[in-house]
């Protein structure tokens, strides 16, 4: 009876850590699209409904986080202090983060769309979309770094819920860590790169990221037939 009662206790502490986090990325999630004022007119209405790619690219991001982070939950049966404390980490980055992320896709769309959407702050120069992109580039690696020691300790014993989880947290720990190395590949880019000559270069890193996630994906779908196989 009383392991029954640890249990619902453990069960009880992980639930409301969950809510937490998912109400922190809910909040981000308004962050992102909402700040200032409403728009006093119709073209600024037009103009704000005008930033909805910006704000797709960026939801689309966080979503991703907050999907990766459900993941977690699912897979790890109990929660240690380091966890926790991971958990609550990724809360506070993922709120500083969405700042630059906002500025980064407002700025994107605005060089885009010909100078005519988006740009709350205007990039005029070199030197202000260095530190941009390293701003950015600083919340994606804290952000992604955090997440594969999260799914790290998945694999410890005691903390999967069976084997298949162990896999499937394997796979995202895989994800994390080719993200944070585009995130400081561009960081490496933004400050010492030809950012005169090529000044959306730091941008590139992030391209690769579906194109070794789709190659990761590939190995991981080889490696299953030849298992079913064997």
């Amino acid at each position: 009876m009383s392991d029954l009662l640890r249990l619902d206790a453990t069960l009880a502490r992980a639930a409301r850590l969950d809510n937490f986090v998912d109400a922190a990325f809910a909040f981000a999630v308004t962050l992102l699209l909402i700040s200032g004022d409403p728009p006093a007119s119709v073209d600024g209405l037009m103009a704000a409904l005008g930033r909805a790619p910006a704000f797709a690219a960026g939801f689309a991001l966080i979503g991703m986080f907050w999907l990766a982070h459900r993941d977690y939950s699912h897979f790890a049966a109990k929660r240690g202090g380091w966890s926790t404390f991971l958990s609550l980490s990724i809360v506070f980055v993922v709120l500083l983060y969405v700042l630059p992320l906002r500025v980064l896709a407002d700025s994107s769309l605005y060089w885009i769309s010909g100078r005519r959407i988006g740009a709350a702050v205007v990039i005029d120069n070199v030197s202000m979309l260095a530190s941009l992109y390293t701003a950015y580039a600083a919340g994606f690696v804290a952000l992604t770094l955090l997440y594969v020691l999260l799914f790290h300790q998945v694999g410890r014993p005691g903390m999967a819920i069976d084997d298949s989880a162990k896999q499937e947290s394997s796979k995202w720990k895989s994800i994390f860590v080719l993200m944070t190395t585009a995130g400081l590949v561009s960081m490496v880019l933004a400050q010492w790169g030809p950012m005169r000559r090529a000044p959306w270069l730091p941008g590139v890193a992030y391209v690769t990221i579906p194109i070794g996630i789709g190659w990761l994906s590939w190995g991981w779908a080889a490696n299953e037939k030849r298992r079913r196989r064997a």
